[in-house]
């Protein structure tokens, strides 16, 4: 089972890549952002669970969001693999990825890591911010916070994967193509 952690800094591609990666190996996409309002949406009790801390301002528990891959897993046991896109952000979510994929018999294969400059983010996101609607993409100040929060967070993850020999950097400068090329290339090799 192919198992890639999809990682990168806001405006990285990261979105855009996972659908090339989903498509080209025929692998289930799990965006933890999708999984939790698909959760919610369908009111299933772990969805109740996230919706509870979410309507208190608070953030979802890792246990919760382990627990909605750990579903996904379970009901998709013929799957090929999968992309992680959001998750793990920190060393304890990683352990217990770990943790869980043995349960299931499987493994993470490798954590790909979309490397962009700083200020190509910075441009990428400005003009996303154009259309997305979202409003942490509109502001130039509150896009470099970001970029630093990623930056603060991934250092342990990089770490973490690089001990396991999983961790793969990846040029994340370029076309669309030639960046789905190099991911490509990389995943063939895992």
């Amino acid at each position: 089972m192919l198992n890639i952690v999809l990682f990168g800094p806001p405006g990285a591609g990261k979105g855009t890549q996972a659908v090339f990666l989903k498509d080209a190996f025929e692998l289930i996409h799990l965006s933890t952002g999708d999984l939790l309002r698909s959760q919610i949406a369908a009111q299933t009790e772990l969805g109740v669970k996230a919706k509870a801390f979410i309507d208190r301002g608070e953030l979802v528990p890792d246990q919760v969001v382990i627990d909605m891959i750990g579903t996904q897993l379970a009901e998709n046991k013929s799957a090929k693999g999968f992309i992680f896109d959001g998750f793990p952000r920190t060393v304890e979510q990683a352990k217990a990825l770990d943790v869980l994929m043995d349960k299931n018999n499987t493994a993470v294969s490798g954590m790909l890591a979309l490397d962009v400059e700083k200020n190509e983010l910075i441009n990428r996101l400005l003009e996303r911010g154009k259309t997305s609607g979202r409003s942490d993409d509109c502001c130039e100040s509150v896009i470099e916070n970001r970029i630093s929060v990623y930056n603060e967070k991934t250092a342990p993850l990089i770490d973490f994967y690089s001990t396991q020999n999983k961790y793969y950097a990846i040029n994340g400068m370029g076309t669309i193509d030639d960046i789905a090329a190099r991911l490509k290339d990389t995943v063939k090799a895992l």
